[in-house]
Formats: structure tokens, C-alpha cells, sequence
């Protein structure tokens, strides 16, 4: 009995890093919401969308941005705005970090963060 109970307390333990570590260390690849965004608020935020490449990447070298459609959680499917140069893979991934924030018609990510 007192092996069964020494075997306990340690499996416990280690139960409860294994919980914390994945809740508040994990990494976080799920997808964001645009209703989070405020669009009379300009602080820039992080968001994790999935690009709609049906729709296409329209890039601009004379603006120097590229516009496309992105998806959040909810389906929202939302014009977005990036600064060139895309990183190298960006055409390959599933979903991109972007740091910016929303505007009526379009969201301005200052930053693919990936």
C-alpha cells in the first residue's frame, strides 16, 4: 500500500505541470477572431487567420502591399492588408500570424509575424 501511495503523489504532480505547461505555455496555432478587433481602436494585435487562396493574392509594388482574403474561428472571411516582401513561405501555410488591426472594410496587418 505505501508503494502505491509514494507512486500517487509524483504522478499527481506530474499531471499538473503537464496541465499547466500546455495552457498557459503551449504554443497557440488556433485561429482568432476579427470581432476581438475594435475598429476605433488602432493598437496593433496578434491574429491567427487561414488565407483563402481561392480568392487569390493581389501584390502591388507600387503600394507596396498585397491584399487577400482571410478566414478566422468563425468563418469570417475578411480583405486583408500586408506589407511586401511576403516571407518565403507564405504561399505554403495554412494560416499566418499577423500583427495589425481592423478598419471598416479591411484588416491592416503591419507585420506577418507567422
Amino acid at each position: 500500500m505505501k508503494v502505491l501511495q509514494k507512486i500517487i503523489l509524483p504522478v499527481l504532480i506530474a499531471v499538473i505541470i503537464i496541465i499547466i505547461y500546455r495552457f498557459y505555455f503551449g504554443t497557440k496555432s488556433d485561429l482568432g477572431n476579427f470581432a476581438d478587433f475594435d475598429t476605433n481602436n488602432n493598437a496593433n494585435k496578434d491574429i491567427r487567420i487561414t488565407v483563402v487562396k481561392e480568392k487569390g493574392i493581389d501584390e502591388n509594388e507600387k503600394t507596396g502591399t498585397a491584399m487577400f482574403f482571410g478566414r478566422d474561428s468563425k468563418g469570417v472571411e475578411y480583405p486583408v492588408q500586408v506589407p511586401l516582401p511576403l516571407p518565403q513561405d507564405f504561399y505554403e501555410q495554412e494560416s499566418v500570424l499577423l500583427k495589425g488591426h481592423l478598419h471598416k472594410d479591411h484588416f491592416h496587418a503591419v507585420e506577418v509575424v507567422q
